[in-house]
């Protein structure tokens, strides 16, 4: 029988307890809270830091003076896009929304979010401010992960799909999807909110996202924040109110992070701030007034300005501080594998993430990851996105325009040299990247069938249907004010499912139910009195689904027509037409029920 020394049976013991000490402490350790701050059309060259000569942003330089700056950061191109890629982890081409109208401006049902992997590893989760991937069931907020979501419909405070009347001051937003008055301005009612939330959530480890609609048009502040800028409005800068906008931004993030700092938070949460694409009200196209940081190109485009953006992290117990910058390529998509590498996140089986995880960059574990290629198909149409021809496809300083335009944005950041002929390799690589890259996305669902509103389901007994959403062949149609001039537009198409077989109510309106009106005349309450309001004239009403064809007369002094219809379950198209003598055009607003077996 082997014989221990008192001594060594000591030291055995003393690197257990050691060991045992240590390994606790990793367990014991507070995961970090999360909170990410995403603005709207706020483009690289919106701040002060980013080097605006005009423009005050001191809490928002004071961050990006002390946090890691991803200073080669990339998101697509429109509002819906970026975020669906944020929040899926996944190019929009693979997750469907690639558009902001036309039934592509939101996910698919059972789509898994940053927010389901941030619950599934004991986070509480919440959203405050601009959703865009989904008025109806099943995409919604708090059908995609969000325990608590406060925020307005569509893509912006006041579009035609949002909560009628709705102008940035005093609005009905959306709390858990039923509508509820606020006090004061938006963005300074998203902060506010997510203050609440972290004050009874903050014992807790906590995920909050936080996009604001701001500095997105209508570009509407209070005066004391647009006046400094107005002597600079057409000599310049485009706008005194965008500037204003972003001031008022500044000024939240200011009491936001002293608030963090009170609450003793602030050591132990990644706090990230970025914004979702190119300013669209920063910069003309012609370059001559605004600031866009050396870039060409602003949102929509293909080109640096439209989706190189202002992306800054700090956290200081994971030693992500320090004012520095790295400068590697980095997207949208790479957020939630660098999230759940800083955090320890399991991510659930089947996500099929396309980004990569670059926290070992942000800790200093690693100087440089593995040059990595991302992918930028840009269509706005309810079509999938073109193969080639509306890319650009990115790797180190490379970017390639339309499969036949190559730049090198380190040392030609304007985009003015074509360099495709000199450097055919390059060229022919990325394109062999990209093709790549389509075989796998051709075999995804999301990529051919259309997202779908859910009608039948008790999560939500009645959905509103807009033409905002339809799908069409005409252009975009997405301001109350144009409902209200009677503009007209033959898009009208709308993508359901039928959970449950049975009877259906389908009420077809030229107003929405929280400012009623005739369809043949004027609201009869004008909320806040925003609009001039003319009639139109349809005699009837058309409707198709599930190969039925109803028409109704319109009468004199009728709010709605109402249409029953046997539905079984199933996917169906939603076809709706005013009928003005020979011509038609898309029913505004559209409200299906269930009405039993």
């Amino acid at each position: 029988m082997m014989k221990f020394s008192f001594n060594y049976f000591y030291l055995l013991v003393c690197c257990l307890l050691i060991s045992n000490t240590i390994w606790a402490g990793k367990i014991n350790q507070n995961p970090p809270n999360v909170i990410l701050i995403l603005t709207d059309d706020l483009g690289i060259g919106d701040l002060g830091c980013e080097g605006n000569p005009w423009l005050k942003t001191p809490n928002i330089d004071a961050f990006y003076d002390e946090s890691v700056r991803m200073t080669d950061f990339h998101t697509s191109p429109l509002c819906t896009p970026t975020r669906a890629a944020i929040i899926t982890g996944k190019y929009p081409i693979n997750n469907g929304a690639w558009a902001t109208f036309k039934g592509r401006d939101a996910l698919t049902q059972n789509t898994k979010t940053m927010a389901d992997v941030f619950k599934q590893n004991g986070y509480k989760t919440a959203m405050f401010g601009k959703w865009h991937l989904g008025d109806n069931y099943p995409t919604r907020p708090t059908d995609m992960g969000f325990e608590t979501a406060t925020h307005h419909l569509a893509g912006g405070v006041g579009e035609l799909s949002d909560y009628w009347g709705n102008s940035y001051f005093d609005d009905v937003y959306y709390v858990n999807n039923k509508p509820k008055q606020f006090e004061g301005y938006c963005t300074d009612v998203w902060f506010e909110e997510s203050t609440k939330f972290i004050k009874k959530n903050k014992e807790k480890p906590f995920f909050l996202y936080l996009p604001t609609n701001a500095p997105h048009d209508p570009l509407i502040v209070a005066e004391k924040y647009a006046a400094p800028y107005k002597k600079l409005e057409g000599k310049d800068i485009i706008s005194a109110n965008l500037y204003g906008m972003i001031a008022n931004i500044d000024e939240n993030f200011g009491k936001f992070h002293q608030f963090l700092e009170n609450e003793k938070l602030l050591e132990n949460t990644i706090l990230i701030f970025m914004s979702d694409n190119g300013t669209r009200f920063g910069y003309s196209k012609d370059g001559k007034l605004g600031y866009n940081k050396g870039y060409r190109g602003i949102k929509g485009s293909k080109q640096e300005g439209g989706h190189r953006v202002p992306f800054f992290i700090r956290w200081p117990n994971g030693n992500v501080q320090g004012g520095k910058d790295i400068n590697s390529l980095a997207e949208h998509v790479d957020l939630i594998p660098t999230l759940a590498g800083l955090c320890n996140l399991k991510i659930p089986k089947g996500m099929n993430l396309d980004g990569q995880d670059f926290s070992p960059l942000l800790t200093g574990e690693k100087n440089k990851l593995k040059s990595k290629v991302g992918f930028i198909h840009h269509r706005q149409d309810w079509r999938q996105p073109k193969d080639v021809d509306q890319t650009c496809i990115m790797k180190n300083q490379w970017r390639l325009i339309n499969g036949n335009e190559l730049y090198d944005i380190e040392k030609d950041p304007k985009q003015r040299t074509n360099l495709a002929d000199k450097y055919p390799k390059i060229v022919s690589e990325l394109l062999k990247k990209n093709a790549k890259f389509l075989e796998r996305v051709k075999e995804n669902r999301e990529y051919y069938e259309l997202p779908f509103s859910v009608v039948g389901n008790e999560a939500q007994k009645e959905i509103k249907l807009t033409i905002q959403h339809a799908i069409g062949e005409d252009s975009g149609i997405w301001k109350p004010e144009q409902v209200a001039a009677g503009m007209k537009n033959t898009n009208n198409k709308h993508a359901l499912k039928v959970e449950k077989a049975g009877l259906y109510q389908i009420s077809c309106r030229r107003w929405p139910k929280e400012c009623p009106g005739p369809i043949l005349g004027i609201p009869t309450e004008n909320p806040k009195n925003l609009f001039k309001y003319e009639t139109i004239s349809p005699e009837k009403v058309r409707i198709s689904i599930a190969n039925q064809m109803l028409e109704k007369d319109i009468k004199e002094d009728e709010a709605e027509v109402l249409f029953t219809v046997k539905l079984e379950k199933g996917k169906t198209i939603l076809e709706n037409d005013f009928i003005e003598g020979k011509s038609k055009y898309g029913v505004y607003y559209t409200y299906v029920k269930y009405l039993g077996e």
